[in-house]
């Protein structure tokens, strides 16, 4: 066993409590393996010797450490809860699914209880591994529980190390540096050890290799683990931050803050970036902004769906909120997005209200204590519709608010949307634009874009500036059609946010 297995968050969970003695220990997973291998690593290094670790199953009986089944009879429930009751010698005996056998049988639970007596400080460890929770309740008292969480970084590097190992005993090509391992541990961290070696060998189908440039390979098998549970979705949108116009003090904001991201480890929790809120008029680039912050800190980027929170189709809304949020911690390092989260957390009426209160405070419980790997990224429109204790320090590292983008902003947003789709900006003298683009939206300037080159297509020619400028004159901006609305929320947000860029006056 390697140093690294040795200081993992499973293996110091699972000492504790054979160190202190606890002889029934209810390992809440899904990865019986990986329980099995903990189980094997404590009894070599936990005790004077090495103690044998014995397996049950239903199916399968009950097994020797060699893994080969006991002679005689196949013990059935009661009959190997009497086998380790009349068992000798110092051992670990791991039960799988015996949860299955607690409802119906008041037999096996009251042998269970003599059983904690029976094995207490004779080395003797009954662990029932489950993936669900179901102790009854006159075994609370003598059972330990243990969830055992995904595998942490430390017991991913030793994976990869092991696997790339035999990888390359078998002549593939794989990049076995310790930066190669650790940057490939977190691609796949929050994945289970089975579904990172199905990332692994995703990876391996896909370029003939594992390396630093497997990477997007990995994040993808990440994708179809987060995706399944229908209430977070990955979004695969790879935006650059250049790719955002204007907006310079939150570019300037973010790239301070990803050097601290990055060392996140090795800094006091205080420190570290907890998140962004950011507000602004609606087509003014927020989404975009979000999508711009998970490339810049070279992180994947996981959108909270809060209708499907509320759609019921998950249990009550905030337990599947809280599952949510359970589930973004467990693939971190990421950013996490929350998208107009005024009408997530405070805009709900009717049945859903009733949860409202439960997911507000569970939210700023967890935006306290949530893993530093995550960076939380929130979106609104409306900010002044969210309580004061959302938007107070200490929640989010700062609150910012994207305005109409200025003259010079309005140009640079030309020039992105027609690179961006291998036009030449400087034909078509964009700079022309900036008095009959005033008050307009990011949004609105793209959908100028595509009408000109629309246009210019279906007549079979290169764009000119006159599509830009017809274009243009068909626009109606937000700011006219909506004008009070978005002066509220520039008024709201004149001192109370810190802008994302210079101001401008809009008469």
């Amino acid at each position: 066993m390697t140093k690294n297995t040795l200081a993992t968050r499973a293996f110091a969970a699972l000492r504790e409590l054979i160190q202190s003695g606890r002889p029934l220990i209810y390992i809440c997973t899904t990865e019986e393996t990986r329980a099995h291998q903990i189980l094997k690593d404590a009894s070599r290094e936990l005790f004077r010797t090495e103690v044998p670790v014995w397996t049950w199953s239903v199916t399968a009986g009950l097994c020797r450490p060699d893994g080969n089944p006991a002679e005689g009879e196949s013990l059935g429930a009661r009959g190997v809860l009497d086998f380790i009751a009349e068992y000798p010698q110092p051992a670990i005996f791991q039960l799988k699914d015996f949860h299955e056998f607690f409802g119906d049988s008041p037999e096996t639970r009251r042998r269970l209880r003599d059983l904690y007596e029976l094995c207490l400080d004779r080395t003797k460890f009954v662990v029932i591994t489950s993936a669900s929770r179901a102790i009854p309740e006159e075994l609370g008292p003598q059972i330990a529980f243990m969830e055992l969480l995904h595998p942490d970084l430390e017991e991913l590097e030793a994976f990869l190390r092991i696997e790339l190992s035999g990888l390359e005993g078998r002549g593939f090509k794989v990049d076995t540096s310790e930066a190669s391992v650790f940057r490939m541990a977190r691609a796949i961290q929050g994945l289970t050890l089975d579904e990172s070696r199905h990332a692994l060998r995703r990876a391996l189908g896909a370029r003939g290799a594992l390396d630093s440039e497997s990477l997007p390979h990995l994040l993808e098998e990440k994708k179809l683990v987060v995706n399944k549970s229908g209430l977070v979705q990955y979004i695969a949108d790879g935006t650059q931050i250049e790719h955002v116009g204007g907006v310079d003090y939150l570019k300037k904001w973010l790239h301070e803050r990803r050097k601290l991201f990055l060392e996140r480890d090795t800094l006091a929790a205080e420190i570290v970036p907890k998140g962004v809120l950011i507000m602004g008029v609606s087509g003014c680039g927020k989404s975009l902004s979000v999508k711009a912050i998970a490339s810049s800190f070279e992180l994947p980027l996981y959108r909270i769906d809060m209708i499907e929170v509320y759609s019921r189709r998950h249990g009550t809304p905030d337990g599947a909120f809280a599952e949510a949020c359970h589930l973004v911690e467990a693939v971190a390092p990421a950013v996490v997005w929350f998208d107009e989260i005024e009408m997530g957390l405070t805009a709900q009426t009717g049945e859903a209200s009733n949860d409202l209160g439960r997911i507000f405070a569970f939210f700023l419980t967890w935006m306290q204590e949530k893993a530093r790997g995550l960076f939380v990224a929130a979106t609104a429109n409306r900010i002044d519709l969210l309580p004061a204790e959302m938007i107070r320090k200490g929640r989010f590292d700062e609150v910012f608010f994207i305005d109409l983008p200025t003259e010079d902003e309005r140009i640079e947003i030309f020039r992105i949307h027609l690179q961006k789709r291998r036009i030449d900006p400087e034909p078509l003298q964009v700079h022309r634009l900036k008095k009959i683009t005033q008050g307009w939206t990011g949004a609105e300037i793209e959908q100028c874009v595509v009408s000109a080159l629309t246009s210019a297509r279906l007549e079979d020619r290169e764009p000119a500036f006159e599509d830009l400028h017809r274009s243009a004159q068909n626009v109606i901006p937000l700011s006219k059609t909506m004008r009070e609305q978005v002066d509220h929320i520039r008024s709201w947000a004149y001192d109370r946010a810190v802008r994302a860029s210079p101001r401008e006056s809009i008469r």
